[in-house]
């Protein structure tokens, strides 16, 4: 079967290497697109050609900016269906998640153009201090120059802007390089850019093995930042890189979700949300639902209830409308995650429903009951479609179990005690708190990131255009 080529994109052309690759539908395999790899030298053709376009970029005005962002909003609004074959193709996700995903990069495109107006410094009040007599102070913020954006698989559209966009608004250049698995939409968006009329050479992207770029890119003395979302594992080799070059990095790394249920909270909204949160993309969402903590006096309900809804999702082709549940990435990655959920079960862990569901790289829906919290499916991040369920017998107890995760990116509570909510919200130690909702809920403008090993730094345009900028005092001494 005939495939479309996808070749790299670097100063505003393509290029192809020696190297070329198939990607897959990881449902069943059907070929998607020949992509190619790169090779070191294209590595320092990206980053030359970064570094060129970059004294443009700063010279743009913010309308300039705002104007190709806004143009590329409309573009990837207007190209919704195609930008969602290939996110649904190339990751697996249901085509109806991949149409979601297509119009929250496109509010993503926007809300970043937006943030180009807004993009301000502050009047420093110079005389507060008596040396200041006679002095006025202001700050500019100004672009770093090149920044490097590493994206993971699970959402090669929307996370990809959420990079890009900021970066771009804030006057920067950029060298992109998609997951491996998933760099179709990647570098269908530089083509969408560059007819919106970014310049050439502001955006590049580079596709290959992951952990070869990603340290190239590290190293690199042109590179001035690197935005990364992956696993914590590849962030703390990308942290030690980047300290080693004294370059400024922001990382979304892995997590734990946990969602606390409250006795007086709506049980039927619980789990309403909750499902979907758990099995949305088989799971692979760095804040799905993998832990939930429910009072004892209602666990029996909620479990029951949660259980029928996860055994009533749709598994399917991704491309098939009613689709709830698809394919892990890989195949390897289901072996892996059917196999943590077996530890469990050997460990004491109840299956609540049938026993797993498997095909090539396909999971099932998988409800655990009375998990064992040393178990690897409880402790670590399983990125597929496992959800836990354990109760227990006081909020003060489940806050703190909530808090022994390593990672800290959302969680939730589910109450009617506004009290008991806001108490949660305190103590709980994470990036984001949802109160009567779930952990796995996102809008596009919010700061988004996590604490512990979820990683350092926030995303959203606006927080991430402060990640990606440098503010410059300005004072005039002016005579009294």
């Amino acid at each position: 079967m005939a495939c479309d080529e996808y070749p790299m994109w670097i100063g505003g052309r393509e290029v192809r290497s020696a190297k070329p690759r198939t990607v897959r539908v990881p449902f069943d395999g059907a070929p998607v697109g020949i992509v190619f790899e790169a090779e070191p030298v294209h590595v320092e053709e990206a980053v030359a050609a970064a570094k060129s376009a970059a004294p443009l970029m700063r010279s743009l005005t913010r309308d300039e900016r705002s104007a190709i962002l806004r143009r590329a909003h409309a573009a990837v609004s207007a190209r919704r269906e195609e930008f969602a074959r290939a996110v649904s193709s190339e990751s697996g996700k249901p085509i109806r998640e991949g149409r979601l995903e297509a119009e929250r990069a496109s509010q993503t495109l926007l809300f970043a153009s937006e943030e180009a107006h807004r993009l301000t410094g502050e009047v420093v009040p110079m005389d507060a201090s008596p040396a200041g007599k006679g002095r006025w102070g202001m700050t500019v913020r100004e672009p770093l120059g090149v920044i490097a954006a590493i994206t993971p698989f699970n959402f090669p559209l929307n996370l990809s802007v959420h990079k890009i966009a900021p970066a771009l608004a804030a006057g920067n250049a950029v060298v992109h390089k998609p997951a491996s698995a998933t760099p179709i939409s990647g570098l269908l968006l530089a083509r969408v850019l560059s007819e919106c009329g970014l310049p050439d050479g502001a955006l590049n992207v580079i596709t290959g093995a992951g952990g070869e770029i990603g340290a190239h890119l590290a190293g690199h003395p042109d590179i001035a930042m690197i935005t990364f979302t992956g696993s914590d594992s590849v962030g703390a080799r990308l942290r030690l890189l980047a300290a080693e070059g004294r370059k400024r990095i922001t990382l979304e790394l892995g997590n734990n979700s946990a969602l606390i249920v409250e006795p007086d909270g709506n049980l039927e909204e619980a789990v309403s949300r909750a499902v979907p949160g758990s099995y949305a993309h088989s799971g692979q969402v760095c804040i799905s639902i993998q832990r939930i903590y429910v009072h004892r006096n209602v666990s029996s309900r909620f479990t029951e209830a949660f259980a029928t809804a996860a055994r009533a999702l749709s598994i399917g082709h991704p491309f098939d409308e009613t689709t709830e549940v698809s394919s892990l990435i890989t195949e390897a990655e289901a072996t892996r995650v059917a196999g943590w959920v077996e530890e469990a079960v050997r460990s004491g862990a109840r299956m609540v429903g049938p026993s797993i569901h498997r095909q090539r790289a396909t999971l099932g829906p998988v409800v655990l009951a009375d998990v064992p919290e040393h178990a690897q499916v409880w402790r670590q991040e399983a990125f597929g479609p496992v959800a836990g369920i354990n109760t227990y017998q006081t909020l003060d107890e489940a806050i703190e179990r909530v808090n022994q995760s390593a990672y800290g990116l959302q969680a939730g509570i589910f109450t009617s005690d506004i009290g008991k909510a806001f108490a949660a919200a305190e103590r709980v130690h994470v990036g984001g708190f949802l109160i009567n909702d779930v952990p796995q809920f996102r809008v596009d403008q919010m700061p988004y990131g996590g604490v512990k090993l979820s990683g350092s730094g926030r995303e959203g345009p606006k927080y991430a255009i402060e990640e990606m900028t440098e503010p410059k005092l300005i004072t005039w001494r002016y005579p009294r």
